[in-house]
């Protein structure tokens, strides 16, 4: 099939290498979001998409808005069969919804109808699903509410991240997306409408979100972080500043008050609603990453200091 492929992060990328790689479908284009700047220099850099699209000498389509009408044009005249789409991030209207003959396949990280929106695989370890997985299915006007042409399982592990968890589900997904458009091209695959039950939302997780709360249990506090790790990243006060938090284990030590740091030889402890945590890195505004046995020597932090 000719193809346009859409995508932006770097979870989109092994989609787009497997189509490359195919041999059986020719990537006509691929859109993806404007240049951004980013990092302490702003510099301008290209979407990890953009810049494999690049590699190839591929047409890259960078549409401020998916609906602009020079971008419509263009796409009708690249006239693709079909526009497989992962993590594009933007809203596709109808108008561009009805160009590819077989329409738009989007690779949506979560079981559907469970964890449908933009931060899917976040939701699945903050609420500590046991499995999650990626559906391919057809975009229709409808959040993530299109047919289902098929969906791989993942389970999630203990010590997940949802960056970790993500790149599982980039590489699983990607061979995913590639089956279905094979079936769809030979006509072996038909979509199954999503069922009615089961329908939960995953919205984006904001910088606010993953603030993290010492008072609730030790486990919550744990997916929690986890599931902002590395983005936008876990955080907490200390003092009048931001400390930004990476991994915990739980402990069985009780005898802390949520927040409360005790310092050990070994280990950093933080009280929660039922037992404490143990800090792995941290860090401190304008500082590197480090563990939290080095920042609690360098911060000489007293007793009855608190993280809030």
């Amino acid at each position: 099939m000719r193809v346009v492929f859409a995508g932006t992060p770097e979870a989109a990328v092994p989609s787009l290498r497997a189509l490359l790689e195919s041999g059986r479908h020719e990537v006509a284009a691929v859109i993806t979001r404007p240049d951004a700047r980013s990092g302490r220099g702003r510099k301008v850099l290209r979407s990890p998409v953009g810049a494999v699209a690049d590699e190839h000498g591929l047409e890259v389509l960078t549409p401020e808005r998916a609906s602009d009408p020079e971008f419509l044009e263009r796409l009708r005249e690249l006239a693709p069969d079909c526009c497989p789409v992962v993590a594009y991030g933007a809203l596709l209207k109808r108008a561009a919804l009805e160009i590819p003959r077989h329409g738009w396949i989007n690779l949506h990280f979560s079981l559907l109808p469970a964890w449908r929106g933009a931060a899917p695989v976040q939701a699945a370890i903050r609420h500590g699903d046991d499995m999650t997985g990626a559906s391919a299915f057809r975009l229709v006007p409808e959040l993530d509410a299109g047919p289902v042409y098929g969906v791989v399982t993942e389970d999630v592990r203990a010590g997940d991240t949802s960056g970790v968890l993500l790149d599982r589900l980039a590489e699983s997904g990607a061979k995913l997306l590639l089956a279905t458009l094979d079936g769809i091209e030979d006509g072996s695959l038909r979509a199954e409408e999503q069922p009615a039950e089961g329908i939960s939302y995953a919205p984006k997780v904001s910088v606010d979100d993953a603030k993290v709360d010492f008072t609730r249990p030790a486990h919550v506090v744990d997916r929690v972080i986890r599931s902002v790790t590395p983005d936008p990243g876990a955080w907490a006060f200390f003092g009048d500043e931001r400390l930004k938090l990476g991994a915990v284990s739980v402990t069985e030590e009780t005898g802390l008050a949520p927040g409360e740091l005790r310092v050990e030889k070994r280990r950093v402890l933080v009280g929660t609603g039922t037992a404490a945590v143990a800090l792995g890195e941290v860090q401190a505004q304008g500082k590197k990453r480090m563990a939290a046995t080095d920042w609690a020597r360098g911060t000489r932090i007293e007793q009855g200091e608190v993280l809030k």
